[in-house]
């Protein structure tokens, strides 16, 4: 399988603490900002804290974002090895195609492709002058 980039996804109970913990007490630069998280860069790999869904016991708190090339592929690559889909391959309303499946210890992982036209493949940068 091919992995292109991979994030880790927090999903905090209380955001704007944790955002500030990120930001301001660890110091680390922001890869880029979206309605509802930020994303900061974290040596090689890029941690994510977003607005939504950590709250309360059980909730999703947490996962291991890996980007692949051919989302349909490693589904059925997956399939073949015997590993269980939690979540079949989709598109989200937020555009990225994902799917979502655990490791052994129950930590969720998901898989996404992103489309051509989608956001993040765009530079937000203004243009230089």
């Amino acid at each position: 399988m091919e992995i292109l980039s991979s994030r880790t996804i927090l999903r905090p109970s209380e955001y704007e603490r944790t955002l500030s913990f990120y930001r301001d007490t660890l110091g680390l630069a922001i890869a880029r900002e979206y309605p509802g998280g930020t994303v900061f860069f974290a040596g090689q790999g890029l941690i994510e804290v977003a607005a939504h869904g950590g709250t309360g016991e059980g909730g999703f708190r947490g996962a291991i974002w890996l980007q692949v090339r051919d989302l349909t592929a490693v589904q059925t690559e997956l399939v073949l090895a015997g590993v269980k889909i939690a979540r079949e391959a989709r598109q989200e309303p937020w555009g990225l195609h994902e799917m979502w499946i655990a490791d052994p210890e129950g930590t969720p992982i998901v898989m996404v492709q992103i489309p051509e036209d989608h956001p993040i493949r765009r530079d937000s940068r203004p243009p230089s002058a």
